[in-house]
């Protein structure tokens, strides 16, 4: 086997563990299942390594590269534009793919077309086909609605968590979901962290935010700070606008 042959059957693990349908091109039926991945699916610029499809439309690609072009994976999303910008028998005026993966046996990138100036990212795994259903019913993108947060109403906050908070949230604006806020002992970081969920859940209309402790007292600081916090522009506490549950179990609620 080749080293992109063997590749190939992680991903293909990592694709049938997210809930997609593996089908050859020579068996190929989109109405299988609500999510199936074909392989070595031919476009007008040629075969791509997976084309997926999503109750039965085509919505995605995936590139498939050997592990040893994991440093380099980035360098092959000219590659995965040019499939998505090509032509099928499936889908008229194009294939109107919205998103792309490009991956080895260990990395696994994604863009999200939709998302303005799109820009790849790794993630742990494929999304599975309901979270494509569900982003695709959406009019926007978590990431465009990062771009413009409302004015932040400082009232009773200090200047350094004033400065955290737009700070993050110009960061998220410019694509770089990754940021350290540092502050002293005793400046608010919790109440600072606190604020800036509540703008994502409210503004961005984020699904979900994990805030993770090192200590089980720490924890549980935390979770009563989250009870007591009321917003500046809303007189509900918090856990009356949003489920706030500290994870005492392997499994996280659907309700949170």
């Amino acid at each position: 086997m080749t080293p992109e042959q063997k590749a190939r059957i992680e991903i293909d693990k990592k694709l049938a563990a997210s809930g997609w349908l593996l089908q050859d091109k020579k068996e190929l039926n989109p109405a299988a299942a609500p999510g199936v991945a074909v392989r070595e699916f031919h476009t007008g610029t040629g075969p791509v390594d997976y084309l997926l499809f999503l109750d039965r439309k085509p919505v995605g690609i995936v590139e498939a590269k050997k592990d040893d072009e994991g440093q380099n994976i980035t360098s092959h999303e000219t590659q995965s534009i040019r499939y998505a910008e090509s032509n099928t028998k499936w889908a008229v005026n194009g294939m109107n793919i919205r998103f792309a993966y490009e991956a080895t046996g260990k990395i696994t990138r994604f863009t999200d077309y939709a998302d303005v100036k799109a820009r790849s990212r790794e993630v742990y795994s494929f999304h599975r086909p309901q979270t494509m259903r569900d982003w695709l019913a959406d009019e926007s993108t978590l990431r465009n609605r990062m771009k413009s947060f409302p004015d932040f109403d400082d009232k009773n906050f200090r200047k350094c968590q004033t400065k955290a908070i737009l700070g993050l949230e110009k960061s998220f604006g410019n694509n770089k979901p990754r940021a350290l806020i540092q502050m002293a002992t005793g400046a608010g970081k919790t109440y600072t962290a606190i604020t800036a969920i509540y703008r994502l859940l409210k503004f961005a209309r984020a699904k979900r935010v994990l805030f993770l402790v090192d200590t089980r007292n720490l924890g549980i600081q935390a979770e009563s700070e989250f009870r007591g916090y009321t917003p500046n522009d809303d007189s509900r506490l918090f856990t009356e606008l949003y489920d706030v549950r500290r994870l005492n179990l392997p499994s996280i609620p659907a309700s949170s």
